[in-house]
């Protein structure tokens, strides 16, 4: 009987090592998609971030500012700009 017993603990074992193996594997392609994802990108200038006296600022990087959607008109934003008022959350 201790023979049969020993048969099913290895069973058990490798059964959990599989779980185990399926994952690292996964995450070793998602780690490695990433990567190439990054280096086919192909940005030279990542850009800064320059703080004004109320605002910050992204200058410089790859993302053309006529590449992005426009504003819809009356956001909250220019509202704001207009009365003069702060954000509230605004965090430096």
């Amino acid at each position: 009987m201790a023979r049969g017993n020993i048969g099913r603990v290895r069973a058990t074992r490798s059964a959990g090592l599989l779980p185990v193996v399926l994952a690292l594997t996964s995450a070793a392609l998602l780690t490695g998609a990433a990567v190439y994802t990054v280096d086919r990108a192909g940005c030279v200038d990542p850009g800064q971030y320059i703080r004004h006296d109320n605002h910050i600022e992204l200058v410089g990087g790859c993302v053309d500012g006529s590449e992005l959607p426009a504003a819809p008109q009356g956001t909250s934003h220019e509202a704001d700009a207009r009365s003069g008022a702060t954000p509230s959350n605004f965090r430096p």
